[in-house]
């Protein structure tokens, strides 16, 4: 009997330790941008050796269905919360109790604003994402380098969701980066879109309709992006406005392929995804990351550089 006991402890003993798990809350996998993002986050978890459970919700704007969610997640107790948050404040209640039960929490796609999150009580182990601000300041930086220094004439900008820190920073950093560049260039709008392709198409048809002269629109986003592209098509002046978008998500891709889009500024999802996972491992093994914001680097995307194919990150546009 006493034989029997031992045995059974080591062979409890000698069983494989089960693998972290973490949770990833994402916003919409509707939107390329994020199902380039997933499949990030499942090679990332396949190369760290953890497990992952995905939720999204159906919609940019699904704030508090993604609240739920969120809670939801935490009756799991996952070793890790990796979150991109419809807004900087919706999840910090649910964030707030992921910490109180000693769960770190990641913020995917730098959707947290870490002073407003510092209020709340809640501790961000680290953002990873693009820079938003520079991202918005490269679109201003091809679009000049496309017109020259000297060009006139007005510009529309459309925002994301009203709210949404990404959204802002991205309007914000090409806002100041065309100021100082081209003067001449005027933001005559500067609208919430609110990453709808459908309301971004309708802001641009009223501009236009204003401002039958316009130059270029910045879209904070691909969707309203080439929501933006149907509408100058449908005006006939595809070959007159410019129209530059963020995320360089497949959509974009194609459309760009198609000589319609004229540029996206990619974010690089699926980088972002993959090493949010890695990075997290790291972090759970004791090598924390190097400062709170880890940022991956973005690249323009446009026809001729899909078309030359040297660019070495073209490997992460998923």
């Amino acid at each position: 009997m006493k034989k029997l006991c031992v045995t059974a402890v080591v062979a409890m003993l000698a069983l494989p330790a089960a693998a972290e798990t973490y949770g990833v809350l994402m916003k919409t996998l509707s939107n390329p941008f994020w199902g380039a993002m997933e499949l990030g986050v499942r090679e990332g978890a396949e190369a760290a050796g953890v497990e992952y459970y995905l939720q999204a919700v159906e919609s940019d704007q699904a704030a508090e269905p993604q609240l739920n969610v969120c809670n939801a997640m935490l009756e799991r107790r996952p070793d890790a919360m990796i979150t991109a948050a419809i807004n900087s404040t919706i999840l910090l209640p649910c964030l707030k109790r992921a910490n109180d039960m000693g769960i770190p929490v990641v913020d995917l796609d730098g959707n947290l604003d870490h002073a407003i999150a510092a209020d709340a009580g809640v501790d961000i182990a680290f953002s990873i994402g693009s820079d938003n601000v520079a991202a918005g300041a490269q679109g201003a930086e091809w679009l000049v380098g496309q017109v020259g220094s000297d060009a006139s004439g007005p510009v529309l900008v459309i925002e994301g969701l009203s709210g949404n820190v990404t959204g802002q920073k991205r309007a914000t950093g090409f806002a100041e980066r065309l100021g100082e560049l081209a003067p001449g260039l005027e933001i005559v709008a500067s609208l919430p879109g609110d990453w709808d392709r459908g309301k971004a198409a309708n802001i641009t048809n009223d501009i236009l309709t204003s401002n039958p002269d316009l130059v270029a629109v910045f879209a904070a986003n691909d969707g309203m992006a080439l929501g933006a592209v149907e509408t100058v098509y449908a005006a006939g002046k595809g070959d007159q406005v410019i129209v530059i978008g963020v995320d360089g998500n497949s959509d974009a891709v194609k459309s760009i392929n198609a000589g319609r889009l004229n540029a996206s500024v990619a974010q690089l999802p699926y980088l972002v995804g993959k090493q949010a996972v890695e990075m997290v491992k790291a972090m759970k093994m004791g090598d924390a990351p190097d400062g709170d914001w880890i940022y991956v680097p973005t690249l323009v995307l446009t026809k001729d550089v899909l078309d030359a194919g040297t660019e070495p990150m073209l490997e992460f546009v998923k």
